[in-house]
């Protein structure tokens, strides 16, 4: 199990674009399809990740791999998700320097953008609305949408610390809910 999970983050963390919140979907299916984890739980794994510090992908492989098998689970996925982008970077920073003005490169770093945005977007409206299982239109989707309206809003007009965001946000959850 402890191989399986290493693979399985490795894979993962090999094919990580976009942060984070992009690869949710794909750990998603990936460890439910396994029976690893049951979808409402990969929710509640995934807002325990997003709360704590660092990275949401590497918090949700811990979690994932702590659940399965405990502390060594944990390691081994942390390990897994991770090693794929500490190699890359450590290769990309030797070779960007000499390429950083080259137009094909330049080129390619914005093709990506589109895409990204796309998968983040996916993601938002996958884990938000897609995994509920009450109708798409309810009182508890409704709710949903306030908050995070509002928290773009507190966020891009007001400029409200993200952290303070979160946490109001966490109480109107509470009072909503």
């Amino acid at each position: 199990m402890l191989w399986e999970l290493f693979l399985l983050f490795l894979k993962i963390g090999s094919l990580s674009f976009g942060g984070g919140y992009a690869v949710i979907t794909l750990i998603q299916r990936e460890v439910t399809e396994k029976g690893w984890i049951k979808p409402e739980q990969f929710q509640d794994i995934v807002a325990l990740a997003g709360m704590a510090p660092g990275s949401i992908t590497t918090n949700t492989a811990t979690l994932i791999g702590y659940s399965q098998m405990g502390i060594l689970g944990g390691i081994i996925s942390t390990i897994g998700i991770i090693l794929p982008s500490l190699v890359i970077v450590i290769l990309f920073a030797a070779f960007f320097l000499r390429v950083q003005s080259n137009h094909w490169v330049r080129s390619s770093f914005y093709g990506l953008r589109p895409i990204i945005t796309g998968l983040i977007i996916y993601a938002a409206i996958h884990f938000g609305i897609g995994g509920h299982k009450e109708p798409l239109f309810s009182w508890s989707t409704f709710g949903m949408l306030v908050i995070c309206v509002s928290s773009l809003i507190a966020v891009t007009k007001y400029k409200i610390h993200p952290f303070a965001v979160i946490l109001l946000s966490a109480v109107g959850g509470i009072v909503i809910y």
